[in-house]
């Protein structure tokens, strides 16, 4: 978490893209690449999070990251076509990770949104990583998954 006018760390930006970017894309397109010719349901879920589609100051470079899945995911749904895999980039709600426990240790110089987040971890508004997984894996399986490309697994409580 850093306001925009302190991004200085180069390698710090390329890592976040590269984990929560270019992996994705790569290996979206090696699941792709291998399932073409299959005659079956193909699915793709990619985590992506509210914050790639609402501006939190601070947090430009996880904004940037998840913004960038969710375009992918419109990209993908449009190259595919009806017939061919589905897919669905889903923000899993606000769970207790540690880079909750991060945004909780940070400055509000750096991330003017703490309160807001320490609220949430103090009034129990954090799901847990088990509940949501739960949750993501009966979403993964339902029938009208990939209608919509962008979704948000708290649309379905």
């Amino acid at each position: 978490m850093a306001r925009t006018d302190e991004l200085t760390d180069g390698a710090a930006i390329t890592a976040a893209f590269n984990l929560n970017v270019t992996a994705v894309m790569l290996l979206t397109a090696r699941f792709l690449a291998a399932v073409a010719d299959i005659k079956a349901d193909r699915r793709v879920l990619n985590i992506s999070s509210g914050a790639g589609r609402n501006p939190n100051a601070g947090w430009g470079v996880y904004c940037a990251t998840k913004a960038a899945l969710d375009m992918h995911a419109r990209v993908v749904k449009q190259e595919q076509g009806a017939d061919g895999a589905r897919i669905v980039a889903l923000a899993p709600g606000i769970v207790d990770t540690d880079m909750q426990a991060a945004i909780r240790a940070s400055s509000v110089d750096s991330f003017p949104a703490l309160a807001k987040f320490q609220d949430f971890h103090a009034t129990g508004k954090l799901s847990s990583p088990a509940n949501v997984a739960s949750r993501i894996l009966a979403y993964l399986d339902r029938e009208d998954f990939g209608t919509t490309e962008i979704d948000d697994i708290r649309n379905y409580d």
